[in-house]
C-alpha cells in the first residue's frame, strides 16, 4: 500500500504542519485539500511546491528536490529523507502591541489588529517555518507578532507624541504600507492592519493637553522642572530650606519676553482691500487646495477642522483638541 501524506482535518487557525515522517518513498501519495500548499523542505532549503490536488511523488513532479537527490548514493530506489511542510493559504487575523518612546521622548503604548496570508509560501517555509524552527501555529503566530511589533516600536518612535494621538489614520495607513515591504521579504502578505488603541502616561496626557491648547511649553517645562527641584530637596531636610530661598523664587518668575528692537514710527499705511483666501497649502506635500478641502487629492493628508462643539458645555474648542479648554471634556 502506498504512503499516504495528507493534512487531516486542520483546525481554523492552523497556518502550518509538519509531516511527522522525513522518510518518504516514491510513488507515495501527496494529498493537498483546497487552500493548502505542500513545501519539500531539506538541508535548510525549501524546493518544490505542490498546490491542491492528489499527487504521486515522482521524479517530474519533484524537479528542484530530484536534482539534489541525485547525487547521492542509491538514488530513486530508496526512500528519500525531506520535511514535508503543509502551509495554509487562507487569511489569518493576529494581534500586535507594545511600549514604545515617540520622538519626543514620551511613553507610547499601542495595540491593534493585523491580517495575512501566506502569499509565496516556498520563501515562507525558507525564512520563517524551516528557517527559524517555528513547526507549529503557535510558534508561527508568535513568531510574526514579534516580527511587527519589533517594526512597529521602530517606526511609531519617528512621531511626536500629539501627532500620534491626533492622526491615527495617518499614521495607520503609513505604519501599513511601512509593513507591507518588510512582510513581504518573509513570504506574507499584509492584507490590513488598524490601530485599536494608542496612549501614554497621565502625566504625558496632561503635559500634551495643555501645551496644545495655551501654546505655553515653556511655562510646562518650567512646571515640571520646580516639581523636580522641590523632589530633590525633599531629599535633604536639613539643606532644603536655604537651598530653597535661593532656587525656587528664580523658577517662579515667568520667562522673560523677548522685545523687539526700537524702530522709528512709521507713517500710517491705508489698508489695501484683502480678498478670502480660495486655497490652502497642504502641511504634508506643501501642494495648493481648495479652502474646504477635508483630504489632499495629492497625498491623502485629512485636515482638522478649524473648531468644533464641545458636547458638554457647548462652547467651540480648537479642531484638533483633545480635551475641551473650558471644561476638560475628553473629545473621542
Amino acid at each position: 500500500m502506498p504512503q499516504i501524506i495528507e493534512w487531516v482535518n486542520p483546525g481554523p487557525e492552523d497556518i502550518v504542519w509538519r509531516y511527522p515522517n522525513e522518510n518518504i518513498t516514491w510513488g507515495a501519495q501527496l494529498i493537498v485539500h483546497e487552500y493548502e500548499v505542500a513545501v519539500f523542505f531539506r538541508d535548510g532549503k525549501a524546493y518544490d511546491v505542490l498546490g491542491p490536488g492528489r499527487h504521486t511523488l515522482t521524479t517530474q513532479n519533484l524537479p528542484l528536490l530530484t536534482e539534489v537527490l541525485s547525487r547521492l548514493a542509491g538514488y530513486p530506489t530508496t526512500p528519500f529523507k525531506a520535511t514535508v511542510i503543509f502551509v495554509s493559504t487562507k487569511q489569518f487575523r493576529g494581534m500586535f502591541g507594545g511600549r514604545t518612546q515617540s520622538s519626543d521622548l514620551a511613553p507610547l503604548m499601542f495595540r491593534g489588529s493585523y491580517w495575512f496570508r501566506a502569499a509565496d509560501p516556498r520563501v515562507f517555509v525558507m525564512e520563517v517555518v524551516g528557517g527559524q524552527g517555528k513547526y507549529t501555529t503557535s510558534e508561527v503566530s508568535e513568531f510574526i507578532r514579534g516580527f511587527i511589533n519589533e517594526r512597529m516600536i521602530k517606526h511609531l518612535a519617528t512621531y511626536d507624541l500629539a501627532t500620534a494621538f491626533t492622526r491615527v489614520d495617518e499614521v495607520s495607513f503609513k505604519a501599513k504600507a511601512f509593513l507591507l515591504d518588510e512582510m513581504r521579504r518573509i513570504g506574507l502578505e499584509l492584507i490590513d492592519l488598524r490601530f485599536e488603541g494608542i496612549d501614554t502616561t497621565p502625566e504625558y496626557r496632561d503635559r500634551l493637553f495643555w501645551i496644545k491648547q495655551t501654546g505655553a511649553a515653556t511655562y510646562v517645562l518650567q512646571t515640571d522642572t520646580l516639581k523636580a527641584v522641590a523632589r530633590e530637596l525633599g531629599k535633604s531636610p536639613g539643606a532644603a530650606v536655604g537651598a530653597g530661598v535661593v532656587m525656587i523664587p528664580p523658577l517662579l518668575q515667568p520667562p522673560p519676553q523677548v522685545q523687539p528692537a526700537a524702530q522709528q514710527p512709521l507713517p500710517p499705511v491705508q489698508p489695501a482691500a484683502s480678498t478670502a483666501p480660495t486655497v490652502k497649502a497642504c502641511p504634508q506635500c506643501s501642494k495648493q487646495v481648495p479652502l474646504d478641502a477635508l483630504f489632499c487629492p495629492y497625498c491623502g493628508f485629512k485636515f482638522q477642522p478649524a473648531f468644533k462643539k464641545c458636547p458638554s458645555c457647548g462652547r467651540d474648542a480648537p479642531g484638533d483638541a483633545v480635551f475641551c479648554p473650558y471644561c476638560g471634556h475628553r473629545f473621542g
